[in-house]
């Protein structure tokens, strides 16, 4: 990250000097070849360069960020033509000091020549050395003006970049809360339930939260975690619900059982299970839970299918996927943006879930 910031920040001053390379060298290429003379780096076009220097960068950290981003653009342009008209004379100065005159006016008269223009009046040298100016100066402030819109525009790309990652992660953050809350308040209650009934039973059960509420309070702290840890909470929490069903809940799980190091976020399918344990029991009549699981390449394929018990169903809203599911479905959003496909199908009668993940980066 380190490395990346560093190379940003160096990106802008390899551009300026290749910049004022081209613009140094390019020019005096072009006139030495007019003039014979191709000692074309003398103290004169150096501080003619230096001049041109200046303007630009008095318009770059000064007149553009300060007049021009700020909508006073009419004072923007008056300041930058007394910083030009200002700069002219100086460099017009510099020309009488380190050029000779009738060297530029043999320049001026070759060029004219050879681009058919003598056939016509040919206006003054002065001129045409006022017009050469002015057309450098549109060109300088101009290109002054483009890259700082462009750096601006950038630094507002990576700043929203930035605030869109905060944002991000803080409601990441929150939704992780509201979970991990709702469902250890769930196993609570399953566990004082089980103690009644069977003791046994409900030390396994402890040992069994013991873990889960390891992987809550570590696991879960991290952005992502391996499939295989997921896969594994996912088992606990199903033989912990397990404990406390009748013999008429038919429950078929069926997950992957090797290694698995696919990159996920925590607890993103347990609010789908907790919910076919919460509408898919019935004490009173046959129901089930079917739970699967798949992956291919970077692919997770992931179903969940329950009974609704009709004693559950009576009491069923639009909201019966409860918090727990539509905090999944804002993670599903946030993190796997066009990357995934959630299908939830639900009649009075069955409750189904297909979740297809692409991991992929």
């Amino acid at each position: 990250m380190e490395k990346l910031r560093a190379r940003r920040n160096t990106l802008p001053i390899i551009m300026h000097l290749l910049v004022w390379l081209v613009l140094i060298i390019l020019p005096q290429i072009i006139i030495s070849r007019y003039s014979g003379n191709n000692n074309f780096i003398a103290w004169g076009f150096y501080i003619n360069a230096s001049i041109i220097g200046v303007i630009f960068y008095i318009n770059y950290f000064w007149l553009v960020p300060k007049f021009y981003m700020n909508n006073k653009k009419a004072l923007f342009l008056l300041l930058a033509i007394v910083v030009v008209i200002c700069f002219y004379f100086i460099l017009d100065y510099s020309n009488h000091l380190y050029h000779r005159p009738d060297r530029d006016r043999r320049i001026v008269e070759e060029i004219q020549e050879e681009t058919r223009e003598s056939r016509f009046q040919r206006p003054p040298f002065k001129l045409m050395q006022i017009y050469g100016y002015s057309l450098l100066s549109i060109v300088i402030v101009g290109f002054s003006i483009g890259l700082r819109a462009i750096e601006q525009y950038t630094a507002s790309e990576k700043r929203q970049k930035e605030l869109e990652k905060e944002k991000l992660n803080s409601e990441l953050a929150f939704l992780k809360n509201q979970v991990s809350p709702h469902f250890f308040f769930n196993t609570l209650n399953n566990i004082y339930s089980m103690v009644a009934i069977n003791t046994d039973d409900a030390q396994a059960s402890i040992l069994k939260l013991s873990k889960l509420m390891r992987y809550l309070l570590y696991e879960s702290e991290h952005g992502v975690t391996k499939l295989s840890d997921e896969i594994e909470f996912m088992r606990n929490y199903i033989d912990l619900m397990q404990l406390r069903v009748s013999q008429k809940v038919d429950i078929q799980i069926d997950l992957p059982s090797k290694q698995n190091d696919l990159k996920i976020p925590p607890l993103l399918f347990i609010p789908f299970i907790e919910n076919a344990f919460k509408h898919g029991i019935s004490y009173r009549e046959k129901s089930f839970i079917k739970v699967k699981m798949k992956t291919s390449d970077n692919k997770v394929f992931f179903s969940c299918e329950n009974s609704v018990a009709k004693e559950k169903a009576e009491k069923r809203d639009e909201n019966h996927s409860g918090i727990g599911l539509e905090n999944v479905k804002k993670r599903l959003n946030l993190l796997f943006a066009g990357k995934y496909d959630l299908n939830i199908d639900s009649t009075p009668e069955i409750f189904s879930v297909k979740l297809e993940i692409d991991t992929a980066k």
